[in-house]
């Protein structure tokens, strides 16, 4: 686990630029952040008779896919369906005013046929009814499948039944429509927005982040063999070895983060309740004017990893600022610091005219050391403070 983390860490600045966003419209719009956008385009692209121009091409190969996933006998006819979103999956006779509803993302459906689909990033019901969907699908007599539509196939997320849905990945259907458009040569000349729209979503989500250039690659390359991970070039196969490097990558970069939000928080608990116990007491001793009245954290978002010191006589709040919110706050600053270390705290001061920063300046004191304990007997957050105070105007 340490040594894995330790290589995710290395691998940072390499992916940093390998991940530097490019245009691509679904980044502009913030498109695809949410399941039900995304399942809105699905539907359209499914849907045979929509502005796509495509008929049923779509429909069937999706179909096509999903057949793969089951045995012969239960495999569905590969066109002619409707398509319906946000469908409640629940029964009639289920019904109970109290209780919310199953809604599948969509669902296709002809007489004898239906496909339910639940579209997550991850293959996971997510607490939806696989047993409920199947029932749905499979009710008036039609066969009926369960899938699970889904950026990434995660098959230890699937349980209660959701290990029988049949997984399809936006990168599998993506690809197949792209080299479907790809041979039509007619149908790109007469549909030049379409084809645009097509090739931006299998950039985005099939894709992805390209590398830079050759040197981003070396810096990988070279972050491979110090942390020993190397020997992953000689995997066999390369594809079933590259996914599996990158899920394992995923999974440990997605712990870390989640592992240093709880870290900010620790910090920002601990500085609030220092700050209201200690540090209060030691800046005003040392004011004559401008005493700080309260200690606040009410900030959200990129500026949600701050404490906030507010004085009285109308004199101008000091903040005390880390992480993510000292990187915004000395990139607006008048003047900034040259060489900023983010691994402490930031005293700053706000410019009241401009609404930017008038002052920042390191404090001295580490998140580690935040987290671990100040000692009362340490001046160093108040001798920041009051310098903020005295020489920020």
């Amino acid at each position: 686990m340490s040594e894995m983390n330790s290589f995710v860490t290395a691998l940072l600045p390499s992916l940093a630029k390998s991940l530097s966003e490019t245009f691509n419209i679904f980044r502009v719009m913030h498109h695809g952040t949410h399941e039900k956008q995304l399942s809105n385009v699905f539907a359209w692209l499914l849907t045979f008779d929509e502005t796509h121009d495509l008929g049923d091409r779509f429909q069937a190969t999706f179909v096509k896919k999903v057949n793969k996933r089951v045995d012969a006998s239960k495999q569905l006819p590969t066109a002619g369906y409707r398509v319906v979103q946000e469908v409640d999956t629940r029964a009639t006779e289920d019904f109970k005013p109290n209780e919310g509803m199953d809604i599948a993302d969509i669902v296709l459906w002809r007489d004898d046929a239906a496909l339910v689909i639940e579209n997550y990033g991850t293959s996971d019901g997510h607490g939806h009814s696989y047993q409920q969907y199947l029932a749905h699908g499979s009710a008036g007599g039609r066969r009926g499948i369960v899938v699970l539509l889904c950026h990434r196939h995660e098959a230890h997320l699937q349980k209660d039944g959701w290990e029988q849905a049949a997984v399809v990945t936006y990168s599998e259907v993506l690809s197949d429509l792209k080299a479907e458009v790809d041979r039509d040569s007619a149908w790109r000349r007469e549909h030049p927005e379409q084809e645009f729209f097509i090739n931006q979503m299998y950039q985005h989500f099939v894709k992805g982040p390209e590398a830079v250039n050759v040197t981003d690659q070396l810096s990988f390359i070279k972050a491979m063999c110090e942390t020993g991970e190397s020997a992953r070039y000689s995997y066999r196969p390369r594809d079933r070895a590259s996914q599996e490097f990158a899920d394992l990558v995923a999974e440990h970069a997605r712990k870390q983060f989640d592992d240093s939000r709880a870290t900010l928080a620790k910090v920002k608990d601990r500085l609030r309740s220092f700050s209201r116990s200690v540090l209060v007491d030691q800046v005003n001793a040392d004011l004559e004017t401008g005493h700080v009245e309260k200690i606040v954290t009410r900030f959200s978002g990129q500026w949600e990893w701050c404490v906030e010191l507010q004085r009285i006589d109308s004199e101008r709040t000091i903040f005390l600022e880390f992480g993510p919110t000292a990187v915004v706050e000395n990139e607006r600053a008048d003047e900034a610091v040259d060489d900023p270390d983010f691994s402490q705290v930031f005293a700053t001061l706000r410019n009241p005219e401009t609404g930017g920063i008038s002052r920042i300046a390191h404090t001295g004191v580490s998140l580690a050391e935040v987290i671990s304990g100040i000692n009362r007997e340490d001046t160093r957050l108040r001798d920041a403070v009051l310098s903020i105070a005295r020489n920020g105007s």
